[in-house]
């Protein structure tokens, strides 16, 4: 708790020394995201990394104006004063939260920072009756709008359609090594693997509750082996697949999702029905794999197809055989 603030104080009831004191602490720590931002793109995409520098670059100039006004009305001691201890005051989400997100997630996050800015500015400069406040916030809302026309500015700059098109390729690219892959190979695990064991189940005891426990006991411990095995085999640093956490978990989900899919019908308590529905559940499963193959590893449709359904053929032929005998 700051000196002479002992809960989350109102807008309307802070002086307007207070108010540019908090919009200079609001400048330093948006320097200091676009700069996180900056340093967390340089290395895969180094013309958004530019972009971000040029928008650092802008707050500390917002922000030396702000302090050398500051000094000429006020003097040179600047209270204390943070967005966190302002009841309304826009946050910003944690600098780790958005970072671990793709390029244009974290692009849209800037332009949502500054137009929260310059919206409150607005909002609280038609809200008081003083006119010297009213003029200072105006004069901020005005800075914040000229930020996102210098982001813009920023963007012709470093972004040409040579670097735009690289870099859009790059984050496709990482998008299917991090969350495609592991996925597809979670959910064809998931699908094909466990038809053995739970038509295996249904043919052999005709309970649909017997089978559906074995498929949700096989579902979910395929998933959790497929999670940790793909998240521990590689750690993404040489491969650069990405975070082994988010393969992981893309891998272990989509595995169990895989597997739940023709489990859940033998909550049906009529065995022929269930067992038709878990039938056309196998199919529906079988062709998103192949047109997933088809839309993000550019597999042609019909060789996927043939793969994934010729392989689901013989595991279901195997588990039907196996639980009739």
């Amino acid at each position: 708790m700051i000196p002479g603030i002992t809960s989350r104080r109102r807008f309307r009831d802070l002086s307007e020394q207070e108010v540019l004191a908090l919009a200079i602490s609001s400048e330093e720590d948006d320097g200091r995201i676009y700069r996180s931002y900056a340093e967390r793109l340089r290395k895969d995409y180094p013309a958004s990394a530019k972009i971000f520098d040029g928008m650092a670059e802008e707050e500390d100039g917002h922000r030396r104006r702000l302090i050398d006004l500051h000094t000429k009305r006020f003097g040179d001691t600047i209270p204390l004063i943070r967005r966190e201890h302002v009841s309304g005051f826009y946050a910003r989400r944690p600098v780790w939260l958005i970072e671990n997100l793709g390029l244009e997630r974290i692009r849209d996050e800037a332009a949502q920072m500054e137009r929260d800015a310059e919206r409150f500015y607005l909002t609280a400069a038609a809200a008081t009756q003083d006119a010297d406040t009213r003029k200072l916030l105006g004069d901020l809302a005005a800075a914040e709008s000229k930020h996102v026309d210098k982001a813009s500015d920023l963007a012709e700059m470093h972004l040409g359609p040579d670097e735009k098109s690289e870099e859009e390729s790059a984050a496709h690219r990482q998008f299917i090594l991090t969350w495609v892959q592991p996925g597809l190979a979670g959910l064809m695990d998931g699908s094909v693997s466990t038809l053995a064991p739970i038509f295996a189940t249904a043919f052999a005891t005709h309970n649909t509750w017997t089978t559906f426990l074995v498929g949700l006991a096989a579902s979910i411990g395929a998933g959790i082996s497929m999670g940790f095995t793909e998240a521990a085999h590689d750690d993404g640093v040489i491969s650069g697949r990405g975070s082994p956490i988010k393969r992981g978990l893309a891998s272990g989900i989509m595995t169990a999702v895989g597997g739940l899919g023709h489990a859940l019908p033998y909550l049906i308590p009529e065995f022929w029905t269930a067992t038709t529905i878990a039938f056309v559940v196998v199919f529906i499963e079988l062709w998103a794999i192949a047109w997933i193959q088809n839309r993000f590893m550019e597999t042609p449709f019909m060789r996927a197809a043939f793969q994934v359904v010729l392989g689901g053929a013989l595991v279901f032929a195997a588990g039907a055989l196996i639980g009739s005998g």
